[in-house]
């Protein structure tokens, strides 16, 4: 019987090879990983979708096993990441706080807005509080995670403890150091936003889709994270078959920009859609300015390679300058050698998006106003004689809705 107790320990009911826990494991973890993303970031924190009562309640008890995190909470200290982005009152921000601090302590600096009763008040409105979570879930929220511990070890034997723990570790690792560290610091942009937030990498696989987080702060109530072809977002994937299966209905997707070929007027349809597309727009246009650069570069045989490279690196850096001052860090412009100033195709690559970002900011101007500086602006790039501005305001004009 002693033999038999042994046994039971260093194998648990399953007796499993190691690279059979370890495939375990892995599903687990996935599953925690599309809780996160589906249940509490897209259906709870912003509504992109509605789940299917069944189907929030596995994903609930399944939360409260795995991570211990109160939905009612997560969400709220999310809301005031997305309002307060990159300022002082972000909860995690690594352009405030430093990387090293958000990833590695990414947790302790959630529990501490978890426990902020402002947050929770200005930010935790039409969170469910039924019976389930204020007796079970928020009141024992230890127990779920102490019961997972159980069936572990009763599953996996002595590797259940290591399960345990990897588990435990999972969210706050990639959610906590990934997301909310590295995606406000490294990777790439599609969307000029007003905050720091970088797509990590273009396939949305080991975080659910989470790793495209510079498309969802451009379109936070998207229940859809992926906007470039190459892009993938698995939770995505699971939303579309939840809903064939009748067990989700989508909200919002973020619609790609509709263009009509050949629009040459610039009317209420094009100020509306530019308004609302603002980001992927001015994404667009520094990506045409900085051609236009290039090219105004490569003509300009009369500078050295150095005055090229400050240059380049100076004119990339102002066309960026406006959205950084915007999350309170004005960086540092690189000193311009004295060609700045005798090239005005640099220049009006650097004002005219200075002008085209006023557009939108002009909150009390009214519809006709803004038409009429949209309509300016679009004269004034088209006359530039700079080609690839020339080319943008062309595609501009054939925005519609």
């Amino acid at each position: 019987m002693f033999n038999d107790l042994l046994k039971f320990l260093s194998s648990g009911l399953l007796a499993l090879s190691w690279w059979q826990i370890l495939l375990a494991l892995l599903v687990m973890t996935h599953i925690t990983i599309v809780d996160v993303t589906l249940y509490l970031h897209r259906c709870l924190a912003h509504r992109a979708l509605d789940l299917h009562p069944a189907v929030r309640h596995f994903f609930r008890f399944w939360l409260w096993m795995t991570t211990g995190i109160s939905g009612n909470e997560w969400a709220a200290v999310h809301r005031k990441h997305h309002a307060k982005c990159e300022t002082a009152d972000d909860p995690h921000s690594p352009q405030m706080l430093g990387i090293c601090k958000v990833v590695f302590e990414g947790s302790e600096l959630y529990t501490a807005q978890a426990r902020n009763e402002e947050t929770l008040r200005k930010f935790g409105y039409g969170m469910p509080k039924d019976w389930l979570d204020r007796h079970v879930y928020t009141r024992y929220r230890n127990l779920g995670v102490s019961l997972l511990m159980v069936i572990d070890v009763a599953l996996f034997g002595v590797a259940g403890v290591s399960v345990w723990a990897v588990q435990m570790m999972w969210i706050p690792f990639w959610a906590g150091g990934v997301v909310n560290g590295f995606g406000h610091f490294r990777g790439y942009r599609n969307f000029d936003t007003d905050d720091a937030s970088t797509n990590v990498i273009p396939f949305g696989i080991v975080i659910g889709g989470e790793e495209l987080h510079n498309n969802h702060h451009a379109y936070p109530t998207s229940a859809k994270l992926s906007n470039k072809w190459y892009e993938l977002d698995v939770g995505w994937m699971y939303i579309r078959a939840l809903a064939a299966l009748r067990l989700a209905s989508i909200r919002k997707v973020a619609q790609a920009p509709y263009l009509i070929e050949g629009k040459r007027t610039v009317d209420d349809a094009t100020l509306r859609a530019v308004l609302f597309h603002r980001h992927e727009v001015m994404a667009s246009y520094v990506k045409s300015a900085e051609i236009g650069c290039e090219q105004e570069l490569a003509r300009a045989g009369h500078l050295s390679g150095r005055e090229k490279l400050r240059l380049r690196r100076g004119v990339r850096q102002r066309l960026r300058l406006q959205a950084q001052a915007s999350r309170g860090k004005p960086g540092r412009v690189l000193p311009f050698a004295d060609a700045w100033d005798r090239n005005s195709t640099l220049r009006t690559c650097v004002e005219l998006r200075q002008e085209l970002s006023a557009i939108w900011e002009r909150s009390s101007a009214s519809q006709e106003q803004l038409l009429r500086q949209l309509q300016a602006w679009c004269q004034t790039a088209e006359q530039s004689g700079i080609q690839a501005l020339e080319e943008f305001s062309l595609r501009l004009r054939q925005y519609a809705q």
